[in-house]
């Protein structure tokens, strides 16, 4: 028996929040404590499942995560899914450590030999909750396009820019077709590039925008609607050749059932910091697969969240990509290594990253960072960001 005696919180600058589970063995479990800009609600919630955990067998990893989602009684949404994710990560990493092997050996072992990984690149207008990572301008935007594909990258990602009204003007519309007409041309034919709505535009203007900006062919458009509206999505998904994707939103395998019934989806996105942790990624991954949906898991957080979600690409069919925002410089003892656009399977026991304690001990705090929010220029309105 291996038992679970404490759980504990580690905020780390500018906004990385990570989990480490102890046990009376000794061993320690990581995972990634993360809901962007709720990291202290979280972390809340994970305290609040100390009831149903300490003392029990971190080898139960099915079991306890039975336990924690049914006995909240409610379906888990955000915060709860989050802690129930951070939590799972942290027990699949001490099996792994327990047994000496890597997660993906215990998921079934390896199908692949490596897996491709793609580069934010974005304005500061397009997503703002990360200040000092963006460009100012579309000049600046495009150099960084071009500085991604010289390290390696064969596939970027950036975002619609926001907010936007509910209908919009041809110029508005012919100014976005610009703006990506300009990044194909400095990224080149070779290299992919995918399109993040954030669900900020209505269906409507989202149909206008996918077929003006489809003779570009991006890799997919994410979030095109809100991912609550499945109906409008896979409205959309049928009026377009450009594949759609989403679900960094959506919780569990209940969540993603309706938008795989509907075919509103391409590729699926659950990110295994929100979804329910590995254990709930990898039946999303087989009910995805069922449809032949891609499975491309989201994580605009820090290193353990791509641990674990890599663990779990390697191993199955349908993946189509990752995504990163940190690599692990500064955080992780190991960071991953880029090749041609890829990273290998992590190797080492567990998830197979360590915090480097002596790097992120300066850089501790109380995890208030805290999401921004736009309003609309036009009447000052509450916006979608």
């Amino acid at each position: 028996m291996s038992k679970i005696t404490k759980l504990e919180v580690l905020h780390v600058r500018p906004r990385f929040s990570f989990l480490l589970l102890h046990t009376d063995e000794g061993l320690v479990g990581l995972g990634e404590a993360a809901l962007e800009g709720r990291d202290k609600v979280v972390e809340s919630a994970i305290h609040e499942l100390e009831y149903l955990l300490i003392g029990q067998d971190s080898r139960r990893i099915e079991y306890l995560w039975l336990l924690m989602y049914r006995a909240t009684f409610y379906p888990a949404g955000s915060v709860i899914g989050s802690a129930i994710s951070a939590i799972d990560q942290a027990l699949w990493d001490l099996q792994g450590k327990r047994l000496g092997v890597p997660v993906h050996e215990l998921l079934g072992g390896t199908v692949r030999d490596r897996a491709r990984v793609y580069k934010h690149v974005n304005t500061r207008d397009d997503v703002p909750a990360d200040p000092g990572i963006h460009a100012e301008d579309l000049n600046e935007f495009l150099g960084l396009a071009r500085a991604a594909v010289a390290e390696g990258y064969t596939m970027i990602k950036t975002a619609l820019p926001g907010p936007a009204r509910f209908v919009e003007s041809r110029r508005f519309i012919d100014r976005e077709v610009e703006r990506f007409a300009l990044l194909r041309d400095a990224i080149g034919p070779d290299v992919d590039f995918g399109i993040d709505f954030h669900g900020r535009v209505s269906s409507a203007l989202a149909i206008q925008l996918i077929q003006a900006i489809e003779p570009l062919h991006p890799l997919f458009v994410e979030e095109p609607v809100t991912p609550e509206d499945v109906d409008a999505m896979a409205h959309l998904a049928r009026r377009t050749n450009v594949p759609i994707a989403a679900g960094e939103r959506l919780f569990t395998r209940w969540g993603f059932q309706r938008l795989l019934e509907q075919r509103a989806v391409s590729i699926v996105q659950p990110d295994l910091s929100h979804c329910g942790g590995i254990s709930e990624g990898r039946k999303i991954a087989a009910m995805s697969e069922t449809y032949g949906v891609g499975f491309a898991p989201h994580n605009p957080l820090g290193p353990v969240n791509l641990a674990a979600s890599l663990h779990l690409s390697f191993t199955i069919e349908n993946f189509v990509a990752q995504e990163q925002i940190t690599l692990g410089d500064g955080l992780i003892t190991r960071p991953f290594e880029l090749v041609d656009g890829y990273v290998a399977a992590p190797e080492g026991p567990g998830l197979g990253v360590e915090l480097d304690r002596d790097a992120i001990e300066p850089l501790l705090y109380d995890g208030g960072w805290k999401l921004p929010y736009w309003f609309d220029a036009h009447d000052s309105g509450v916006a979608k960001w």
